[in-house]
């Protein structure tokens, strides 16, 4: 039966329809589950294949057309062979004709090619892209009236296929999933990093501030002597020179002048020419438009003020950075020595300590929307200066105030609640 001509011809027609029909459902599934930002690397390479198949995803409405029309088709016309191939040479069994094309279909032309698409999605997309560019073309003049019947569907219910590509836009709580799933592709020092940009938008300047109780300056009611102390062992290039408090900020001096400005002090004469501008920043400002503004105006320290123009702290270039790429040094080690772990999982700081950096170290949730210290927190919660040996509860984790000094608290010991 075999030497039949006619048979062996239906016979390789049908494999070769099996066949097509398993590289449309494959490209269906490659093309769709591809990563665009891995093709778009690869096509910036000048590989011609993801050139393709990133022109066919601009409009998915007329890949899926162009895949299921050929897929149909083969479908279709394969199961007509096959009814052929019943009634002529297989006394008219039909029904297991369509029982047996429909275990190869799945077998050969759904599950085996979508599963091999699945696992490599990028490279079935590239190496199919070339023949569903030529099977676009052919199907052309179906595919036109199948998308002009299913666009007057869609837009019935409000969707526009033009607007898909806002899809592949990433936010960036989705950018940090990317990280966190990428895995060992990314170093973790490098990891951390993209971490911390992407956190920035989230961070205002007042989250990383010195605040003004804080701030190292020369004030030049002090006495000639202090002042030159202040300078020989300061650790800051750049020191802010004011009149009896902060308040009264004169301007910034810079270390490399600090000879002429002693002098200059100690003989009463006007220094105020060897001083550095005051910069204000707002302490709403976000970190990411401080540090462009920082470049902009090649700055690289400002006083920060709240909405009354009160200065509440003091921001540098230099602390930005250090949300980026870290502490300078080893920030275990200085989180170690502003806060005390005791055995029972508590620990004891000063009230002055940062949320923030509390909740880096300890890996705890302690809230910081409206105060962004625990004395704050603690003031603001009993509405009124704490007290010493004063507990109470916020949030699920206790605090204990050990001592007061100059009505701010001095030490604090925390704990979570279990």
């Amino acid at each position: 039966m075999l030497e039949n001509p006619s048979l062996l011809f239906l016979i390789i027609v049908l494999i070769f329809l099996l066949v097509l029909s398993g590289f449309f459902s494959g490209s269906e599934t490659g093309m769709m589950a591809s990563n665009k930002v891995k093709l778009k690397n690869l096509s910036k390479k000048n590989n011609k294949g993801a050139a393709r198949a990133l022109d066919l995803l601009k409009r998915p409405d007329r890949l899926l057309s162009a895949i299921l029309v050929g897929n149909n088709f083969a479908n279709i016309l394969a199961s007509a062979i096959v009814t052929i191939l019943m009634l002529d040479y297989f006394n008219g069994s039909v029904l297991v004709g369509s029982i047996l094309l429909t275990i190869f279909v799945l077998i050969f032309s759904e599950i085996t090619p979508k599963t091999i698409a699945a696992i490599k999605p990028e490279e079935f997309a590239i190496k199919s892209s070339g023949l569903l560019k030529v099977f676009s073309l052919i199907f052309s003049p179906i595919i036109l009236v199948i998308n002009a019947i299913s666009s007057r569907i869609l837009r019935l219910i409000k969707l526009d296929i033009k607007k898909s590509h806002a899809n592949d836009n990433l936010n960036t709580q989705e950018l940090r999933i990317l990280l966190d799933e990428s895995g060992d592709l990314i170093p973790f020092q490098f990891k951390e990093m993209l971490s911390s940009i992407l956190g920035m938008e989230e961070l205002v300047v007042e989250d990383i501030m010195i605040p003004t109780s804080e701030v190292i300056g020369i004030n030049i009611n002090d006495s000639f002597e202090n002042a030159k102390s202040i300078i020989e062992s300061s650790a800051y290039s750049l020191l802010p020179v004011y009149k009896d408090s902060i308040d009264g900020i004169m301007g910034v001096l810079h270390l490399k002048d600090s000879h002429s400005f002693l002098n200059l002090l100690e003989e009463k004469e006007d220094f105020k020419a060897i001083l550095i501008e005051t910069y204000f920043v707002s302490q709403s400002t976000t970190l990411i438009k401080q540090l462009s503004e920082f470049q902009k105006s090649d700055r690289n320290i400002g006083m920060v003020v709240d909405e009354y123009g009160e200065i509440e702290g003091l921001i540098t270039l230099e602390d930005i950075f250090a949300e980026i790429v870290g502490r300078f040094g080893n920030e275990k080690i200085e989180f170690e020595k502003e806060f005390i772990k005791r055995k029972d999982g508590s620990i004891i700081t000063d009230g002055n300590c940062k949320i923030r950096d509390l909740n880096k170290y300890s890996k705890w949730l302690i809230p910081e929307i409206n105060s962004k210290t625990i004395n704050g927190l603690l003031t603001e919660y009993l509405d009124q200066i704490p007290q010493a040996n004063l507990c109470v509860e916020i949030n699920g984790y206790r605090f204990e105030i050990i001592q007061i000094e100059d009505n701010s608290i001095a030490q604090v010991k925390i704990i979570k609640k279990t």
